[in-house]
């Protein structure tokens, strides 16, 4: 059952190794923004990740590829209940329909902000719906196809100076990389499977 391997590897999982934030591979930083993600895995035979294509329109990280989320509110009870609300906000996902496995290890990124993803999985095709003013495109990938290794490309681009290495994958027409594809690295260190 997924949710059972799920939390077993969650739960035998280290940190060592994970990635912290932007160009920071070894130490974990305080502080931050506050955000959550929600981490949305389809419970189906060859389960799948849910992630987003934000519009070209938005002022902040135009066309980018994402886990539904954003900042933590004063309303939230925790990141949990943040990730839950935006994926319900951004994608229609009703929070009744996340069995929730629990937060991972946050990720810092350049822009300021400490996310924490957080694991939840949902049933397979479920009717979702865009957010116009804050998604492009819902879609799935195979989460076999995330996690191998085979499938993640490491690049450098300079950002304000900065030499900046980062993570890379695509699937399907979309690029995924950044923080997104930073804590989908992650994961699947996390899940060993």
């Amino acid at each position: 059952m997924l949710e059972q391997r799920l939390r077993a590897a969650i739960e035998q999982s280290s940190p060592e190794a994970l990635l912290f934030g932007d160009g920071l591979d070894a130490v974990p930083l305080d502080g931050g923004v506050p955000a959550a993600v929600l981490i949305a895995i389809t419970d189906r035979a060859e389960p799948g990740l849910i992630l987003t294509k934000r519009p070209q329109t938005m002022r902040r990280h135009p066309g980018q590829v994402a886990f539904p989320g954003g900042r933590v509110d004063a309303s939230d009870v925790d990141h949990v209940a943040a990730a839950l609300r935006e994926a319900e906000e951004e994608i229609a996902l009703p929070r009744s329909a996340v069995t929730v496995i629990g937060p991972l290890a946050p990720y810092r990124t350049g822009t300021g902000y400490q996310i924490t993803p957080v694991i939840g999985i949902i049933a397979p095709d479920l009717p979702l719906h865009p957010n116009d003013a804050e998604v492009e495109a819902i879609f799935e990938v195979p989460l076999a196809f995330l996690l191998n290794r085979d499938n993640h490309q490491l690049q450098t681009m300079h950002w304000e100076g900065t030499a900046r290495t980062y993570h890379e994958m695509h699937w399907d027409g979309f690029r995924i990389w950044g923080a997104t594809a930073a804590m989908i690295v992650n994961l699947g260190r996390q899940l060993s499977w």
